[in-house]
């Protein structure tokens, strides 16, 4: 199959979303996608051990068919929807990447550096990844959810606590794309 050159216009998705999120208020749903971790471990029997897991998950059967079109959904579209020459970085970016060792994508949607199998061939590497998932796991607890669900469900429901915590994961993220990440990778 072809892929295409040209990628979908940012409309349609949010036009999609849009309409998604529409229908999920008038069902009475709540979209997020943390609270798909929590009904995974849940199936487990985990909850048994630790209360925060002992919950009905089947009442979230429907939010988990979102993990699975994610998951399709985006092998869809890097494989057979996207093209990733279109991606263009200034020379700005680029030189800043070599100077935190990272390879350019050329061609490719993420670098090898942080995306690859590479980041598994050094023990900071491992620890990054777990230390970062630990936090993205704290944080969205802390949170009371992750950005999906407050960016989108929580915004489009004119949730305060949404709004705050979204101001949140952006000062956090400028916060670590100034501050700590160029110590983590500077050579």
């Amino acid at each position: 199959m072809e892929v295409l050159s040209q990628t979908w216009h940012w409309s349609v998705s949010g036009f999609i979303i849009g309409l998604i999120m529409l229908s999920l208020i008038y069902f009475g749903k709540v979209f997020g996608m943390s609270s798909n971790l929590r009904a995974l471990c849940s199936m487990t029997g985990v909850g048994k051990k630790v209360s925060f897991f002992d919950w009905d998950w089947k009442s979230q059967r429907w939010n988990l068919a979102v993990v699975f079109g994610a998951m399709i959904g985006g092998y869809v579209a890097v494989n057979y929807l996207g093209d990733a020459s279109n991606v263009t970085l200034t020379n700005d970016t680029l030189t800043e990447l070599s100077q935190y060792n990272i390879d350019a994508p050329n061609g490719k949607l993420l670098p090898n550096t942080l995306f690859g199998t590479e980041i598994f061939n050094s023990a900071s590497g491992v620890f990054i990844l777990l230390f970062g998932g630990f936090l993205v796991g704290f944080g969205s607890r802390y949170a009371g959810g992750c950005t999906s669900g407050h960016a989108i469900s929580g915004l489009s429901n004119f949730q305060m606590p949404s709004l705050k915590a979204v101001i949140g994961f952006f000062i956090g993220g400028l916060i670590m794309v100034h501050l700590i990440f160029p110590h983590i990778f500077k050579s």
